[in-house]
Parts: C-alpha cells; sequence; structure tokens
C-alpha cells in the first residue's frame, strides 16, 4: 500500500450542547494531515470526541487529578515513540486492519474562546488543538524542555502547510 493512500478512520462526535459546533473537516483533515506527515504506514483510527467544558473538567479530574477544564486532552492507546511506529500484526488485525490511536477529548467552548483571545479564526484554533493531539496520540510530548521544542517544531510545520 503506497504511504499516504491508506483509508484512516477518523470518527467524530458532537456532545448534544457542548457550545461551539466545530467543523468535522476541519478536525479530519487537520488529523490526516499529522497521520501523513509522520508517515505512518499502516491506516489508523482515531475518535474525537466534541464536549463542553464540564465534560472535560470531568475527564481532566478523573485521569489527570486536575480539577478544571481544558481545551484537549489525549487518550493514546498504543505506547508509540515520535518517529517509531511499528504496529504489531496483532494490533491490525484486532481492530479490522487499522492501528487505534487512542481519543481526544475536545472541548467546543475552550476552542471558542481561545480562538477570541488569540486572535484565531475557529477554524485555525481548531486544527492546531487536533493537530496537538494527534501528535499526543504518537508519542510526542511537552513534559520537559528538548521534548516540547520538538512537539512545537511539528505543530508548526504541521500547522503550516494545511
Amino acid at each position: 500500500m503506497e504511504l499516504g493512500k491508506q483509508k484512516n478512520k477518523i470518527y467524530c462526535r458532537h456532545q448534544p450542547g457542548c457550545g461551539a459546533r466545530l467543523d468535522i473537516s476541519t478536525i479530519r483533515k487537520a488529523a490526516g494531515a499529522v497521520l501523513r506527515e509522520e508517515g505512518l504506514p499502516v491506516p489508523c483510527e482515531i475518535n474525537v470526541f466534541i464536549v463542553g467544558d464540564a465534560e472535560i473538567r470531568e475527564h481532566n479530574r478523573t485521569y489527570r487529578d486536575i480539577d478544571a477544564a481544558t481545551d484537549v486532552i489525549s487518550f493514546p492507546q498504543q505506547h508509540l515513540k515520535p518517529g517509531s511506529f511499528t504496529p504489531s500484526a496483532e494490533d491490525m488485525t484486532a481492530n479490522n486492519g487499522t492501528l487505534p490511536l487512542g481519543d481526544i477529548f475536545i472541548s467546543a467552548q475552550r476552542v471558542e474562546a481561545q480562538a477570541a483571545e488569540i486572535g484565531h479564526s475557529l477554524g485555525r484554533e481548531t486544527a492546531y488543538l487536533v493537530i496537538h493531539s494527534v501528535l499526543h496520540l504518537l508519542g510526542y510530548d511537552h513534559a520537559d524542555p528538548e521534548d516540547k521544542k520538538l512537539m512545537r517544531a511539528r505543530e508548526e510545520e504541521i500547522i503550516g502547510r494545511l
């Protein structure tokens, strides 16, 4: 299969009453761009949940011990390292030939507020946060300065190409 031609599955779901209606095509385009740019050799699956502040705050409290709303949270299903993507045949077979990367929760309310605060369009802010989150699913992090530098560089490269 030619790299970049595989069929990735990016599922998006809006929670009723979550605030702004984020554009699903922008989410899919941004996620797909990361997968292409990172050169994943197999089709991947990502679930994106567009929620409100209350739900993302609950996830943040439950899984990160932070009692506050945030813009986005990523829950990787694989333990990947940036640039090192070697899925097992078992991972692929168990999921109908796609590699499940994980789940992303985006607060529509935070995205809308941040876009206004920074002066970005809602689409640009959505794309940036999706790129950030998919990079987390692929093993990128920003906990230490060197990792943060690498992740920020990839975010800027990818958003620049979009």
